[in-house]
């Protein structure tokens, strides 16, 4: 299995992975527990997607049938803006730990580097971005406390690796002044209409792994109605021409476009055959005009961005 080696453990991290974003909790332990019967390795969760313990149970029963071992398979999780203060940083690795039935995580992201009003997982859970009362409640909590905690949570073991999400360079570059344990990855949105070619040199520069969320572009957004009415990369056609002419699925020409920037990618399906198909984008190459001809389609496009629930959550202004 093609892997990036990490910078500070050296740990080999899947190139390709199950992204388990919007999979519900009715099917998400099937869905696992199969995709690691086709050779998945690496699982993209967090808690605020609400199927973990789901998750969990998937993986619990692959280990149990002897597909895998524990050590075969790279899940990685995710601390949710409601959790930045200090005092809530590792009672949420732990929770999330529990829901798994996991000892520790290969990787630990911050999801955003936004902090939101704390709200106890026995009142609400996952808390998502809205209070009790409908409304969304930044808080003042400096990025440094909850990175701090975070390189607590690798001391500990209960997270092997950290990192970062939807972050841009001001903010990795100011993590980077104070960070004891320097962020190992960087998850977030590219995709050919977003291609964030300055970003991707910058986390090589400081060896920082990246993975690329919505590889897909709009696709994951229709059934959100939050696709801002782009094309579907899917169906366009300098897509469908360069997989007609390689003989792949527009699927996987748009993950092999990511991979061959030496990105990690995380697509979901619900298809088994698609399911089957993803993986398959690590066993063959783009020709450079093929790749060009995709980064052209940019339009700067950021489809998962907090400003669209609150004008002051403007972090990618």
């Amino acid at each position: 299995m093609a892997t990036v080696t990490l910078k500070r453990t050296g740990d080999k991290m899947p190139l390709v992975g199950f992204g388990l974003w919007k999979v519900t909790k009715e099917t998400c332990a099937d869905t696992v527990y199969n995709a690691i019967k086709e050779g998945y390795r690496l699982f993209d969760g967090a808690s605020d997607y609400g199927n973990e313990k789901e998750a969990g149970e998937g993986l619990a029963r692959a280990i149990k049938d002897g597909l895998v071992k524990r050590e075969d398979v790279w899940i990685t999780s995710k601390l949710w803006n409601t959790n930045h203060a200090k005092e809530h940083v590792e009672e949420a690795c732990k929770y999330s730990l529990k829901l798994w039935g996991l000892d520790y995580f290969d990787l630990y992201l911050v999801h955003f580097p936004i902090s939101l009003e704390y709200i106890p997982p026995n009142v609400k859970f996952p808390p998502e971005w809205w209070g009790l009362d409908g409304k969304i409640h930044p808080v003042k909590v400096p990025f440094q406390e909850t990175w701090t905690e975070m390189e607590k949570l690798a001391d500990k073991g209960l997270a092997k690796n950290i990192g970062l999400s939807n972050a841009q360079g001001a903010l990795i570059y100011d993590v980077h002044r104070y960070a004891r344990i320097e962020p190992q990855v960087l998850q977030v949105e590219i995709h050919p209409y977003l291609t964030q070619e300055a970003l991707i040199k910058y986390c090589k520069l400081l060896g920082i792994a990246i993975t690329a969320y919505s590889s897909f572009g709009p696709q994951s957004y229709v059934e959100l109605g939050a696709h801002k009415g782009a094309t579907s990369l899917l169906e366009h056609d300098v897509v469908g021409q360069i997989a007609s002419k390689n003989q792949k699925t527009p699927a996987q020409v748009l993950l092999r476009w990511a991979l061959q920037q030496g990105l990690a990618v995380i697509p979901k399906s619900n298809n088994h055959q698609r399911l089957v198909q993803n993986l398959a984008c690590t066993l063959f190459e783009l020709p450079e005009e093929d790749m060009k001809a995709i980064s052209s389609l940019n339009i700067n496009l950021r489809l998962n961005d907090p400003v669209d629930l609150e004008p002051s959550l403007a972090i990618f202004a």
